[in-house]
């Protein structure tokens, strides 16, 4: 994130959900610690619920428990509820049963895999299998499920409803990226939007873009953060759950919304339409920015 942030925000570093994130805060806040300690707390404990590499989390003992039926809590029955309708909507693109693809896919090294590997991963994929009511989650035994695709974004949203209960009328939550503006920040003529800095996907530490935006969520999907290059080709992270390879139309696509989750899925879901996204994203009637892979842009 870039923007011009002046000496009246303090910012809060610390690392998590594989990320660096940044807590930017109004400095003269009176309980200025005691609020970013209880922002951080609170990304924590969503990463430790649905982190796929802890066996003590909520999402592994789903994944355990596939092919019997899990009693869910109310957080984790919507959270759910919001990734099977992000499925739907998205004709299945956006599916977090597909996550078991990075078992074919190891993006330290320029390969293709092998056919045999991928196909019984793809039969194993399919969100619509699912039985999710009354707080009970059926999958079939085969499934599993992976949260790293709305973790971040749920926690940025999630920080900042801690921040507004706790007094915080302005700043930003940014969780490696995923960003979730509380409010404009002040400015001598009242308030003012923040100017959030798009990256550049082929050079990191460089913004390509900025975006005003008061209140609500941003993020970036893009293929730049795991990949790699094969006769000319990029092959990122981001893999179609229908074919099991990555996808290759967009370099990045970055969104404005409401919430950061729903940036981020409309971003993500962006991606996986390819050739169709732009259109798909001016029907959501959602601020972006569209980068192809000449570096060419679209902006709404």
């Amino acid at each position: 994130m870039s923007n011009t942030v002046s000496t009246d925000v303090k910012i809060h570093r610390f690392k998590a959900m594989a990320s660096p994130c940044a807590l930017h805060l109004p400095a003269d806040h009176p309980r200025w610690q005691e609020v970013a300690d209880a922002i951080e707390a609170e990304v924590r404990r969503i990463e430790q619920k649905y982190s796929r590499y802890r066996d003590d989390s909520v999402l592994s003992q789903i994944n355990q428990n596939a092919g019997q039926q899990t009693p869910l809590d109310g957080e984790t029955t919507a959270l759910l509820g919001y990734a099977r309708e992000c499925f739907r909507q998205s004709d299945g693109l956006f599916d977090i049963s597909s996550g078991i693809l990075r078992q074919a896919w190891n993006f330290r090294e320029p390969a293709l895999p092998e056919s045999e590997h991928l196909s019984p991963l793809l039969r194993r994929i399919g969100l619509e299998r699912i039985r999710l009511e009354d707080n009970l989650l059926l999958m079939p035994p085969d499934m599993e499920l992976d949260l790293g695709g709305i973790g971040k974004e749920y926690a940025a949203d999630a920080a900042a409803g801690v921040a507004r209960r706790l007094g915080v009328t302005w700043g930003i939550i940014d969780l490696g990226g995923d960003l979730q503006v509380i409010g404009p920040r002040p400015d001598p003529q009242g308030s003012a939007p923040w100017m959030l800095g798009v990256r550049h996907p082929r050079i990191p530490e460089k913004a390509t873009a900025s975006l005003p935006v008061a209140q609500g969520g941003m993020a970036t999907s893009g293929d730049y953060e795991r990949f790699f290059e094969l006769d000319g080709q990029r092959y990122c992270h981001l893999l179609n759950p229908q074919t099991g390879f990555p996808v290759s139309y967009w370099a990045s696509v970055t969104v404005v919304a409401p919430t950061c989750l729903l940036a981020g899925t409309l971003s993500s879901i962006a991606m996986l339409k390819e050739a169709s996204a732009e259109h798909w994203l001016r029907e959501q009637e959602v601020p972006a920015l569209m980068i192809r892979p000449d570096l060419s842009l679209i902006s709404f």
